[in-house]
């Protein structure tokens, strides 16, 4: 009985225990279940208030938020629209039309109930549409106003963006901003104050393609955003270069970059296989490799240098690539050295005759000016230089022979130039001036032994006109340069062909076309460098 009684004791006293444990969890629920419907029903105003808060404090400037949705059906999902970040200078204006330099159309993202209690409140992804990074010029960062220290009291671990574009706008009047197009955009944090790491694909309108690029950006630079930090790599490929009127072929690149948002520095190379220009349609190989400074102040790209190698030939360019204001696309402006090269490749690439016109050594000086506009490149290109070609052989039959024969003519050897004759090379020299798909040389040398010929003239690059007029001089007098009663006749007659007493000049033309060449004596064309020059005489 003994132990029966103390079971009946011991169970007596643990029933007032549960009785008040039941209540007070109870309880408890309910008031977990109170402060958590507070909660949601005032979540909206607290988000917001967090929401500006925090970007008002990071960014240091005046937030906007047209909207903002809170839903409590699948856990706690927030949306909201029209986000507004503007300048430091911005911060107590309330003027409308000024632009902000982070705008956001659309965003959402959801959290757990208690990270709702939580401050600072943690936020895993957030999700973008429609952000718009506008720069303002350095010109305009000044010392504006500072808010009221607030804190941050929203951690977001990832942004997921799609359609961004970043802007980097100018002073300038006569500069286009220079724009960035976004496709889509990741960006993760690694660090308390560090940068973040983003993921981007961008559009790029001519060649058409997608760039893809990785790297750092931040921290963000309150008082002068242009000098906030970014570096990172980047590939492009399988660019189609058609969609530049005038060339063609498959281009890719790679490189790297650094600097800041106002001033990048590139470092890539590119490779073209089957580059062409449609004048001449003839697929070369074309590598590069460039070292290019992105200036956000001006929107212009200056290049410094760039090494280009076309099939065996090497050339060299330091220039910019500007942005024009109301034009389709951009201005190129390069000086252009090429020190070793075949001038048969530099021709197969511009010149539609095949093979190219001549084989041989070539060096270059010249400016390229490649205006905007909806024309084919060659007609829009603009050349000037002066140029050299050294051991030059035509490969046209027909002009070759007709060379032989007139340097054993010109060095009073006749009857070897009905002959067997070996090839003989050519030593060119001239100024160039190239436009409108033509080119026109104010000074055209040319040298084979026995003879030299000084021309002016056009040269169209379809190779469908010759037109050039000039002197020949010979080192042979007039009768040693034929055989027979032909020398005897023009006998009397080499004193007034000579010079200075020695050797022949003569004015002769070379006209027609790539396959129906002529060379001629010219009497009856009027040089107009001696005709300015006796007109400056007669002044």
């Amino acid at each position: 009985m003994t132990g029966i009684e103390n079971s009946h004791s011991t169970v007596h006293s643990r029933r007032p225990r549960i009785r008040w444990i039941g209540p007070a969890l109870l309880a408890f629920v309910a008031f977990a279940g109170v402060v958590i419907v507070g909660a949601i029903y005032h979540a909206e105003p607290i988000l917001r208030g967090r929401i500006i808060e925090t970007l008002s404090t990071r960014f240091k400037s005046r937030v906007e938020l047209a909207g903002l949705h809170v839903s409590v059906t699948h856990g706690l999902q927030v949306s909201g629209e029209g986000l507004k970040i503007f300048g430091k200078d911005d911060v107590n204006i309330q003027t409308p039309g000024i632009q902000p330099i982070i705008l956001v159309n659309e965003f959402r993202f959801s959290a757990g109930f208690v990270n709702l209690l939580r401050t600072p409140m943690r936020v895993h992804r957030v999700y973008l549409k429609g952000l718009e990074l506008n720069i303002p010029p350095r010109e305009q960062n000044g010392d504006g106003f500072s808010l009221k220290k607030g804190k941050i009291k929203i951690y977001v671990d990832e942004f997921v963006c799609e359609q961004a574009k970043l802007v980097i706008n100018t002073l300038k009047p006569d500069k286009m901003p220079l724009e960035f197009d976004i496709s889509k955009l990741n960006m993760r944090e690694i660090g308390p104050g560090q940068p973040l790491y983003f993921t981007a694909t961008l559009v790029n309108p001519k060649p058409v393609g997608n760039i893809q690029s990785s790297g750092l950006f931040g921290p963000w630079q309150v008082e002068d955003p242009s000098s906030t930090p970014v570096h990172g790599k980047y590939s492009f490929s399988n660019a189609d270069l058609s969609t530049l009127k005038g060339i063609g072929g498959i281009l890719s690149s790679t490189g790297e970059y650094a600097g800041s948002l106002g001033n990048i520095v590139v470092d890539g190379k590119t490779e073209t296989p089957d580059f062409r220009i449609a004048i001449s349609g003839h697929p070369v190989p074309l590598k590069t490799e460039f070292h290019a400074i992105v200036d956000g102040t001006s929107g212009d790209t200056y290049l410094e240098p760039v090494k280009a190698t076309i099939l065996h030939s090497s050339l060299l360019a330091r220039g910019s690539v500007l942005r024009v204001q109301n034009a389709k696309g951009h201005r190129i402006l390069l000086d252009v050295i090429v020190d070793d090269a075949r001038i048969d490749d530099l021709l197969k690439l511009g010149i539609r005759t095949d093979p190219p016109v001549m084989t041989g050594q070539a060096a270059l000086k010249t400016k390229l000016d490649l205006p905007p506009g909806d024309a084919d490149v060659s007609n829009r290109l603009r050349l000037t230089g002066d140029f050299e070609i050294s051991e030059a052989h035509f490969t046209n039959e027909k002009v070759q022979s007709k060379l032989d024969a007139m340097s054993m003519r010109g060095q009073g050897r006749p009857k070897e130039a009905k002959g067997d004759i070996p090839d003989v090379l050519s030593e060119m020299a001239g100024n160039f001036r190239l436009g409108n798909g033509l080119l026109s040389f104010s000074r055209l040398h040319f040298h084979i032994p026995g003879t030299r010929v000084d021309l002016t003239g056009k040269y169209s690059l379809d190779g469908n006109q010759f037109d050039f007029h000039g002197t020949a001089r010979m080192s042979a007098t007039l009768s040693h340069m034929v055989t027979g009663w032909k020398s005897v006749v023009l006998k009397p007659v080499d004193p007034f062909f000579s010079k200075h007493g020695a050797g022949t000049e003569i004015p002769v033309k070379v006209t027609g076309t790539k396959s129906e060449p002529h060379f001629g004596l010219d009497f009856g064309h009027k040089d107009t460098r001696d005709s300015n020059r006796s007109k400056s005489d007669e002044n």
